[in-house]
Parts: structure tokens; C-alpha cells; sequence
């Protein structure tokens, strides 16, 4: 039985106010698979195909162990609200062996441009 990777998505107002920790198969899933797989409704507007920014996560822990992103989820990422280093679309983000830790930032393009 192979060990399953561990992660840890920190507290999120609107979509997880208590945080939450799941389990995965690794290599099987995307961070946004493991989130919805469990109740945590990261928005996904353009249905996992890489053509948004609305699921953007920052990985506090574990970024490293992530394969890097490629060319067009880089550029998707520079338009995302508040990007940061560790950020990554969790669509694109397969989990590999090595826990992590993750941070649903508080909004993403839609939720503020919807708010005005």
C-alpha cells in the first residue's frame, strides 16, 4: 500500500473557514481535484483547461516538490490577485509525494471584479 500524501488547505473565509486536511494518491491528482474531491469548492470558471486564473492557490509548504509550471500557466499567473512565488493554478498543480500545505487567497479576479 503506498503511502498518501497529506494536504493541509489553511483556513478560507468563504470556502473553508475551518481549514481542512486530505489525503491523496500521489501523482493521481491536482490540487483543485483533492479540494473538490473533499467539499472544498475552489472556483474553477474555465472547467480545469488552463484558461483562467480563478483557482489560483499559493503553497506555503511543499512548492518545490510541485513539477514547475509551464509556459502558459505562467503567463495565467501573472494576472492573478495577489500572486506570490509559491503561487500555482490548482488545476495545473499535481501532487506529488511530499505534503503540502495551501492557501486559497481570499479573492480571485472574478470574485473582485464582481464586488464593484
Amino acid at each position: 500500500m503506498s503511502k498518501k500524501t497529506q494536504i493541509v488547505f489553511l483556513p478560507n473565509e468563504e470556502i473553508c473557514p475551518e481549514g481542512k486536511v486530505v489525503e491523496v494518491e500521489p501523482g493521481s491528482t491536482t490540487i483543485l481535484d483533492a479540494a473538490l474531491e473533499h467539499g472544498i469548492d475552489i472556483e474553477h470558471a474555465c472547467e480545469k483547461s488552463c484558461a483562467c486564473t480563478t483557482c489560483h492557490v499559493i503553497v506555503r509548504e511543499g512548492f518545490d516538490s510541485l513539477e514547475p509550471s509551464d509556459e502558459l500557466e505562467d503567463d495565467l499567473l501573472d494576472k492573478a490577485w495577489g500572486l506570490e512565488h509559491e503561487s500555482r493554478l490548482s488545476c495545473q498543480a499535481v501532487v506529488q509525494e511530499e505534503d503540502l500545505v495551501v492557501e486559497i487567497p481570499r479573492y480571485t479576479i472574478n470574485q473582485v471584479s464582481e464586488r464593484h
